[in-house]
C-alpha cells in the first residue's frame, strides 16, 4: 500500500483514497482533536473459537497507552458488555489510558477509565424472552451440537464456528432467528459465523457519531473487521460529508470483504492494527 510521509520524516501506510489521506493528515495535524475508535474482537483481539478466551493482542495496551495521551480520546466500541471488553482487553488501571472509554453493547454501556465505572440503562425486555426460547429453537432447527449460545446480557448471540459445517448451520439459523427476534422487538445482526439478536437502534455507527459529537472532535479514525462495523464506516462517511475528516481501517479478513472494499487502509489483522496504532503514537511523538 506504500507509506505516508509526514513532517517528522516517519511513515505510516498511505491511505488508498483521497478522503482517507485527508483523514490521516487531519489526525496528524491536530491530534488533540482526534478520536481513535476501535472494534475489539478481530481488531484488537484475534478471533478465537471461544469468545470467552479472546484477549487483546499483547502489544495492544502498550500501543494504546502511548497513543491515548496524544489524542482527544480512544474509544473501544464493541457488542460485548463493557466490563467484559475491559477485562479481556486488560484496560483497567493502566497508566496512559486515562483518555480511554469502552462503549459496550454498541454504546448502550459506557466504561470510563478515569472513574472505572460502567453506566447503562435498563435492558430491553425482548432479550429476556429470547433467552428463554432460544435453546428450544436450536433443538427444533437441528443446528447441531456445535452451535452454541453466548449470553451478552443486553443481547444474545448464536455462534456456529464450532459446528461441523459452520456456514450451513449459519444459513439454517438465519430465518428462524430473524422470526424469533422480530416477535420480541429485536433485530438480528450477522457477523463472522455468529448471529446476534439485539434491540434496534443499537449499533456502532450511532455510538461513534454520538461520541465524536460529544467531544467536538475534528477528525476520527475507525478500525474494524466485521459486518457489525459497517454502521461505523457509514458514520465516518457521514462525518466526512459534514466536514469532519476520517480514516477507515480494515483489520483484514478473508471472511468479510465488505469492509476491505470500503476501507482507506487494510492491514493484516490485530497484530498489524496494533502496529499501526504504535506507529501513529510514534509519529505524534516525533
Amino acid at each position: 500500500m506504500g507509506s505516508h510521509e509526514t513532517e517528522t520524516g516517519k511513515t505510516l501506510p498511505t491511505p488508498a483514497t483521497s478522503a482517507g489521506r485527508a483523514g490521516l493528515d487531519a489526525i496528524l495535524a491536530r491530534p488533540g482533536k482526534a478520536v481513535i475508535a476501535l472494534d475489539f474482537d478481530g481488531t484488537l483481539a484475534p478471533i478465537v473459537p471461544d469468545p470467552e478466551q479472546a484477549r487483546a493482542h499483547p502489544d495492544a495496551v502498550p500501543a494504546l497507552a502511548a497513543l491515548a495521551p496524544k489524542v482527544a480520546a480512544v474509544a473501544v466500541i464493541t457488542g460485548r458488555p463493557a466490563d467484559v471488553a475491559v477485562r479481556h482487553g486488560g484496560f483497567a488501571g493502566v497508566g496512559g489510558l486515562e483518555h480511554l472509554v469502552v462503549l459496550g453493547h454498541y454504546g448502550a454501556e459506557r466504561w470510563d477509565a478515569v472513574s472505572g465505572e460502567v453506566s447503562a440503562p435498563a435492558p430491553h425486555p425482548g432479550v429476556a424472552a429470547v433467552r428463554e426460547e432460544l435453546p428450544g429453537l436450536l433443538d427444533r432447527v437441528g443446528a447441531g451440537p456445535g452451535a452454541w449460545i453466548e449470553d451478552k446480557s443486553r443481547a444474545i448471540a448464536v455462534h456456529t464456528r464450532r459446528a461441523g459445517d459452520p456456514q450451513a448451520a449459519f444459513e439454517a439459523l438465519r430465518e428462524p432467528l430473524s422470526d424469533l427476534a422480530g416477535r420480541h422487538g429485536l433485530i438480528v445482526e450477522p457477523g463472522r459465523m455468529v448471529l446476534e439478536l439485539r434491540p434496534p437502534g443499537m449499533d456502532k455507527g450511532m455510538a461513534l457519531l454520538e461520541y465524536v459529537r460529544e467531544l467536538g472532535a475534528e477528525s476520527v479514525l475507525y478500525a474494524g473487521d466485521d459486518l457489525g462495523d459497517l454502521p461505523a464506516y457509514a458514520a465516518v462517511d457521514r462525518l466526512r460529508a459534514d466536514g469532519t475528516p476520517g480514516l477507515l481501517v480494515c483489520s483484514g479478513s478473508d471472511e468479510v470483504t465488505e469492509l476491505r472494499n470500503r476501507a482507506d487502509v487494510v492491514v493484516d489483522g490485530p497484530e498489524a492494527v496494533v502496529g499501526l496504532l504504535a506507529g501513529l503514537a510514534a509519529q505524534l511523538a516525533g
